[in-house]
């Protein structure tokens, strides 16, 4: 894939995404103060309130929104997600009470187009066989600007809670203008396709994405592993305060430590990873790790354990791009805009329920009443999860083998 000025923009804007949504998990403690939502146990669940939040309204809005830039092209949607995520940050730098912190999270959510969009870009300006190492530089945006965004959230909060949204709000209308000048429509007109009333159904597209021959099982496993995942956004600043006591400059730093990882996994590893096994072993590799990683965080009270599985924690980020690019190759190029908004809703349905269920766990096994302690219990859920995909992803290689030899 050639690089262009254009895909500058694309990896920009998922930069600024990302660093938009690392720069809130080291501060959630401390912006659940500020707007008097409770203690480390009660206020961990109204974060997780925030993030059901925010994925709600991507998930009702990423079909549509995945569909439109089929219909009128990337250009226009992505520079519009954008804008109004500038928006956003303003109105999250200037809340103070919950009830509008959760408005700028439900427009954030409908700003969700950021990611779904720029990865259709991609994938119109990519060759199938390029597609999986494409996804991976998305990916490898997206760790860069998790070492970035939960370092300014980290050091920002010195200053005050806000600030770093302010600084989230500039970049984002700055990349506004950058992407007016130097973005070209990457859809030609001969092949957009009509939006229909059926594109507004978030539940009728993904019921057309699952009748797609082959479609189905890379859309279960993306679906499992990115619920069980949620539990490091999550959980991750309430978790090191309460096994740790650290405050948000220590927990961006982790965060931020997490964020390098990824950025060599997918950006390094994914490509000689991919050469080496196989799109299918590359999966099988990353849920597997994915699983150690969770058993380990679910048990681990050391800082020496945290670094060594946050690494393999990092490693199973192999799976999310290459489930995608599976998943690309098996519709026509008209549809991927469809699929990719299908995948994000995927994502927003479990980022939704996850946030919840992962929290109230965390609250239930950190309070003196249960008569448990265990505060990684959300973790062991979590390999529970990848636990349940790992056959069908074996299942997905042999099927995937099978037909190549035919």
């Amino acid at each position: 894939m050639q690089k262009t000025p254009a895909l500058y923009f694309i990896l920009a804007t998922l930069l600024i995404d990302a660093i938009g949504i690392g720069l809130v998990f080291p501060i959630m403690p401390d912006l659940m103060m500020r707007v008097g939502a409770g203690d480390t146990g009660q206020g961990s669940v109204w974060g997780g309130v925030l993030m059901a939040a925010y994925a709600g309204a991507q998930f009702l809005f990423a079909p549509a929104v995945g569909s439109l830039s089929d219909a009128i092209g990337r250009k226009p949607v992505l520079l519009a997600a954008m804008a109004l995520l500038a928006l956003d940050y303003v109105i999250m730098a200037l809340a103070g009470t919950f009830a509008w912190l959760l408005i700028g999270r439900l427009m954030a959510g409908m700003a969700g187009a950021t990611y779904i969009t720029a990865t259709a870009y991609i994938a119109d300006i990519s060759k199938p066989t390029e597609r999986a190492a494409s996804f991976g530089l998305i990916g490898a945006a997206f760790g860069i600007g998790f070492v970035l965004g939960p370092a300014i959230g980290g050091l920002a909060a010195t200053v005050h809670v806000t600030a770093p949204f302010w600084l989230a709000a500039a970049l984002s209308a700055v990349n506004v203008v950058f992407g007016l000048i130097v973005l070209p429509e990457s859809l030609p007109k001969e092949r957009r396709r009509p939006f229909g009333r059926r594109d507004i159904n978030p539940f009728g597209a993904i019921g057309d994405a699952f009748r797609v021959p082959g479609l189905a099982i890379p859309l279960i496993c993306i679906f499992v592993f990115e619920f069980a995942n949620m539990v490091y956004p999550a959980l991750w600043a309430f978790w090191t305060e309460e096994v740790f006591g650290w405050d948000a400059l220590l927990r961006g730093l982790t965060l931020a430590l997490y964020g390098v990882l990824v950025a060599l996994v997918q950006g390094v590893i994914m490509p000689q990873a991919i050469r080496r096994f196989g799109e299918h072993g590359t999966i099988m590799l990353a849920l597997v790790v994915a699983l150690v990683g969770a058993i380990g965080f679910g048990f681990t009270g050391s800082v020496l354990g945290l670094v060594i599985f946050l690494a393999l924690a990092s490693l199973s980020d192999l799976a999310p791009p290459t489930l995608t690019a599976i998943a690309a190759n098996r519709v026509a190029e008209d549809r991927q805009g469809l699929v990719q908004g299908v995948i994000a809703s995927l994502g927003s349905i479990a980022a939704v329920v996850a946030p919840i269920l992962m929290t109230l766990l965390f609250q239930i096994f950190v309070a003196p009443e249960t008569g448990i302690y265990l505060p990684g219990a959300p973790f062991l859920f979590a390999a529970l999860l990848i636990a349940a995909i790992l056959p069908l992803a074996w299942r997905m290689g042999r099927a995937e083998k099978a037909r190549t030899a035919a």
